[in-house]
């Protein structure tokens, strides 16, 4: 166990000498420890606790009514136990996943867009703390990634949030129950596939992350020929990350890996399930469902990850059975993203 460093933001980035100084920070202590905390004000707080209460709420409804939360447009909705794939095993974990809340008028669900499409809300009151919760996450997130922009030197303080306009923000509430007999495995240790993950947990603990190794070697999980699930997950030096009130959690994903060459790594983390019933919430702040990225300091580089084509293919890869995949494999849906051209695609570039 590690007491994780915990930071303040500011309440704007301007890209004063003090917020300079906090980028620099921030990018050591992912380099160090792979992750950090940010303390959360009252307001924060009473919208975490709001979505905290709802998750509760849901997840103690009956199984029949939780299981007509499902769509075959979106990744939305209810995950039940078991139902996940993490390195070919099935998690204990259950879940409920809020992505873009897409009506089906929209131009792009009309387009037969994979992913898009109306959320299976439960009811309004979960649909309205879950939406506020994520609004909240949203404005940390654009100031953490200005911090991220600064502590690179990139030329631009907004660099990384351009990509993130209208970005496809999702969440995951999740439900984790005592370890039993029959499992102690919540999810299986695996990298998240976006750009920045703000996390929050109850007072239980069970998350674990692993910090940057000296010499070892982190896959492209963005590459459908390498993956990082279950890698170490049964070697040492994985962190016990410990519940702290007022905080969240912030770590890279793939796509911070991928843009920086591997100079800030995707935070490889799993779930062991404790003695009692544990909560989370993890909300990803993401790039826009069309945006390419690449690398930040190989501008003449050809390499680039389509944001909406990579979400897609990472969620059928965790969900092969469900019926969104099912759908979208059946109507070849993945076609129907544009084709992607070279002056579309973001050369962002390092102030040397």
């Amino acid at each position: 166990m590690t007491d994780l460093q915990t930071f303040h933001l500011p309440a704007s980035i301007t890209g004063t000498q003090s917020d300079v100084v906090l980028a620099r920070k921030l990018i050591q202590a992912w380099r160090t420890d792979g992750i950090f905390q940010v303390a959360i004000n009252a307001m924060q707080e009473r919208k975490s606790e709001s979505a905290f209460a709802s998750s509760k709420r849901f997840f103690r409804m009956p199984q029949e009514v939780k299981s007509q939360c499902i769509s075959d447009l979106t990744y939305s909705g209810y995950i039940a136990l078991g139902k996940e794939i993490t390195a070919g095993q099935a998690d204990y974990s259950e879940i409920f996943t809020v992505c873009q809340d897409v009506p089906l008028d929209d131009a792009r669900v009309q387009a037969h867009l994979p992913c898009h499409g109306p959320a299976p809300w439960p009811d309004e009151e979960y649909q309205q703390s879950m939406k506020a919760f994520m609004d909240e996450l949203g404005t940390m997130g654009q100031r953490l990634l200005q911090l991220t922009a600064l502590g690179l030197e990139l030329d631009d303080i907004n660099t990384l949030t351009n990509l993130t306009e209208n970005g496809w923000h999702h969440l995951r509430v999740l439900r984790f129950p005592a370890a039993s007999q029959e499992s102690a495995r919540g999810i299986g240790a695996h990298t998240d596939y976006g750009l920045l993950v703000i996390a929050a947990q109850d007072d239980v603990g069970g998350l674990y992350v692993r910090p940057p190794v000296a010499g070892e070697k982190r896959k492209r999980n963005w590459l459908a020929t390498e993956s990082s699930a279950g890698l170490y997950e049964h070697e040492e030096l994985w962190t016990f990350v410990k519940p702290v009130p007022k905080v969240v959690t912030v770590f890279p994903g793939d796509i911070l890996q991928f843009m920086t060459n591997g100079y800030l790594l995707s935070t490889p983390h799993k779930v062991r399930l404790n003695t009692r019933e544990r909560f989370a919430l993890a909300y990803f702040h993401e790039p826009n469902f069309d945006a390419c990225v690449r690398p930040l300091f190989e501008p003449s580089s050809d390499e680039y990850i389509h944001y909406g084509r990579h979400f897609t293919n990472m969620f059928m890869r965790s969900y092969p059975d469900r019926i969104t995949t099912r759908r979208l494999v059946d109507e070849d849906r993945l076609s129907n993203l544009a084709p992607v051209k070279n002056n579309a695609l973001r050369r962002l570039t390092k102030v040397m």
